[in-house]
């Protein structure tokens, strides 16, 4: 059974093969949607009759740097949050398009592949709001960003701030903390010490990118993942989306 992760509710101090056995998703929908349908209530609907729709462009690791990492391509998934919300008496719908391009090492244990590390780049739309562009993730603490990436894990325990860097990420510097957690690699009761490096939102054209990892610590891959994140590459969302 899967379980929400349990941490800390401290503000501010708190593919390999298709034999690999795949979980859900990366959900961002409770998170980054949520967040942005917040901005877009104040968003100017006394124009227009038809749903307000913000969708994301897509943001992926280039291939070169993927050979070097040992990371796969797992999926790239849109997810769509829709609302209805209320602005000067009108009432209209809202749709935000969130994009997570999802890659994975396996680990094998008791004769079968399981995902046991992740990356993920979640494309997030930038919101107008009266002319003002906001991050609809910005208010998210960096523990909050870490309880994204956690989600892929199971009875996730201990989670601890630990050391902090900076690093490219399009062209842009962008900080990262670095957590560690206890928990379960997802469908093999096999409990390890977790790392997570936990990105903060860059602004790319109309989008935000946020970069996401977590891995087993044996895996002793920290250098792979600041190279993953130097690798991110972002394409616009297409004028027809």
């Amino acid at each position: 059974m899967n379980r929400e992760p349990t941490v800390d509710d401290d503000a501010e101090n708190r593919t390999a093969s298709d034999a690999i056995t795949r979980r859900r998703a990366l959900a961002v929908g409770g998170a980054a949607g949520l967040a942005g349908l917040a901005g877009c209530t104040a968003y100017d609907v006394v124009s227009g009759d038809g749903p307000a729709e913000f969708a994301a462009g897509t943001a992926t690791v280039a291939d070169a740097t993927l050979s070097e990492s040992g990371y796969e391509l797992n999926e790239v998934t849109d997810e769509t949050i829709t609302r209805e919300v209320e602005v000067a008496g009108r009432t209209r719908e809202v749709r935000v398009t969130n994009t997570v391009a999802e890659y994975d090492k396996a680990v094998e244990l008791f004769g079968e592949r399981y995902q046991a590390a992740v990356f993920a780049a979640v494309a997030t739309p930038r919101v107008e709001v009266l002319g003002e562009a906001l991050n609809p993730i910005a208010d998210f603490t960096t523990r909050e960003r870490a309880e994204i990436i956690l989600s892929r894990y199971e009875d996730v325990g201990d989670l601890e701030r630990g050391s902090e860097y900076s690093t490219t990420v399009l062209g842009a510097d962008a900080d990262v903390v670095v957590y560690t957690a206890e928990g379960e690699i997802g469908g093999t009761g096999a409990g390890v010490e977790l790392e997570l490096h936990v990105g903060e939102p860059v602004e790319t054209g109309d989008d935000f990118v946020l970069p996401l990892a977590a891995y087993p610590a044996s895996f002793s891959d920290g250098e792979n993942v600041r190279r993953m994140m130097n690798g991110i590459e972002h394409e616009p969302a297409s004028d027809d989306d």
